[in-house]
């Protein structure tokens, strides 16, 4: 595990995931589903950071704790540096939203927080098969959008 938390460097066409969690616990639970999965994962401890790595890397999945550095769902910086980013960016990402409020696949609740899917910290046990079905279905919703962008933007 160690070693793929420590890889700097991501190829292009790797499964990578950011993981904005600076709860050790939930981390603890979060990382080795993800690379269970096949995700090389980086940690995103810092805002500064988290916002660097936003900027230079396009990871197929962003975890992002809902009180990150004891912040609140309105004052959590990550939440504001996703949704404040480019359409093109942010679409790149597949963010989940670590939540103690709202239940694990609220679907309204996702969308009303600008987020990709919600999975309760309750059900972090979980996080590798709800997080594997609600990345495929948002690649089965989107697959045919994303294709018509990439026919659309080379003419």
């Amino acid at each position: 595990m160690e070693q793929e938390l420590d890889s700097k460097f991501l190829d292009l066409g790797d499964n990578t995931a950011l993981v904005c969690v600076d709860h050790q616990q939930y981390q603890k639970i979060v990382v080795p589903q993800l690379i269970d999965l096949g995700y090389k994962v980086h940690l995103g401890l810092f805002e500064e950071d988290v916002v660097l790595k936003l900027q230079t890397y396009s990871y197929g999945v962003v975890v992002i704790y809902e009180n990150f550095k004891e912040s609140t769902l309105q004052t959590n910086p990550i939440l504001h540096e996703i949704t404040k980013g480019p359409d093109a960016r942010r679409r790149e990402h597949f963010v989940v939203l670590l939540s103690h409020r709202f239940a694990t696949n609220d679907a309204m609740s996702a969308f009303v927080q600008s987020v990709d899917q919600i999975i309760n910290i309750g059900d972090l046990a979980n996080f590798k098969p709800v997080l594997r079905r609600g990345a495929t279905q948002h690649r089965e919703l989107y697959h045919s959008f994303n294709e018509m962008l990439k026919s659309v933007q080379s003419l």
